[in-house]
């Protein structure tokens, strides 16, 4: 009997999916190999191998969350989009639940008026929020039609929170079952999953096994009341597994820091070890030609800078009221 979690609905109408567990038309089976980045031009950037994937990646990636949420008109964001892709960065990274209440437009929205005309220059990744399976299926459903898309290449499963998220995920049917079962049908390239809180968490979920590649924020828990080490944990985890590792919240210190300079964080983000790239919240074309100035000119920190940004840094580890530290924050929203 087929899994009632992938076969009770279709695909989006004109997607060229069929009923998802009955496999794909034949317009939905043309993709670049996994090893292949002949269709992707970093026009010189830096890159890196995105893990085992073969996918060769600019080591920035643009976030187009909250941030990128904020842009008021379609037609600013769309030059913003369509800039970014014609300087060589190719990695979109978005998901179903970014979107800007109040002015009623959601960002994957936006990415798919690009998308739509230039879907073979674009290393495209969303994630998936819910974790019913019904409802997941639904919101995956709806990003593809809003990408204006048949495939994706990176599909992650969004906001893995505690080490009791992990054990949900991981029931017969529900989200990891799910978005394996994707992958075998090409819908997507590869899978991961995207957090911010628990390293326990983080390392249950690449110890799976499964996973191509793992979105993490940069360390920000008090490491004296309450320490989550995701860098010393959760990355090595990662590694050990094949999987390709991009690191986030590289900018938020500026919210609890003011003295800091965005560019130094962004060049202490590019220096760590480990991630193979950072994905930067992007909001104007200023913003992107300078983290292409960054990306194009960058060098990695000596051992002494690194420890010295490490040293400013501690007050924003120490923080308890950031904002994705409350309960109930959803990431990359914006009410």
């Amino acid at each position: 009997m087929e899994n009632p979690n992938f076969s009770r609905r279709k695909f989006i109408k004109g997607t060229g999916l069929l009923v998802a567990g009955t496999g794909l038309l034949p317009s939905c089976t043309i993709f670049r190999m996994s090893g292949s980045s002949t269709a992707y031009d970093a026009k010189g950037l830096p890159t890196a191998i995105l893990g085992s994937t073969g996918v060769r990646i600019p080591r920035i990636a643009i976030g187009l969350g909250s941030r990128f949420c904020t842009i008021e008109k379609a037609e600013d964001a769309y030059n913003l989009l369509t800039f970014a892709l014609d300087n060589g960065l190719y990695y979109w990274d978005t998901a179903w639940a970014y979107e800007n209440k109040k002015l009623g437009f959601n960002s994957e929205e936006r990415l798919g008026e690009v998308v739509g005309t230039r879907r073979n220059e674009i290393f495209l990744s969303t994630k998936v929020t819910s974790r019913d399976p019904d409802e997941a299926m639904r919101q995956i459903e709806s990003s593809l039609k809003r990408l204006k898309t048949d495939h994706l290449d990176m599909l992650k499963i969004h906001d893995v929170q505690t080490v009791a998220d992990v054990a949900k995920l991981s029931e017969k049917g529900n989200l990891i079952d799910m978005l394996v079962r994707l992958k075998e049908q090409k819908i997507t390239r590869f899978i991961g999953f995207s957090g911010h809180t628990e390293a326990a968490a983080l390392k249950a979920m690449a110890e799976k096994g499964v996973f191509d590649s793992m979105l993490m924020a940069m360390n920000h828990y008090n490491q004296a009341t309450n320490p989550q080490k995701r860098l010393e944990l959760a990355i090595p985890a990662a590694k050990e597994n094949g999987m390709g590792v991009m690191l986030m919240k590289i900018i938020r210190p500026r919210e609890t820091i003011k003295t800091l300079d965005p560019k130094d964080l962004v060049r202490y983000g590019l220096s760590l070890k480990g991630p193979d790239g950072i994905v930067l919240g992007m909001d104007s074309l200023e913003v992107v030609k300078s983290n292409l100035e960054i990306l194009r000119n960058f060098k990695p920190m000596d051992e002494a800078k690194m420890n010295e940004m490490a040293m400013q840094l501690t007050p924003f580890y120490n923080h308890e009221n950031l904002p994705w530290m409350q309960q109930g924050y959803c990431d990359g929203n914006w009410v």
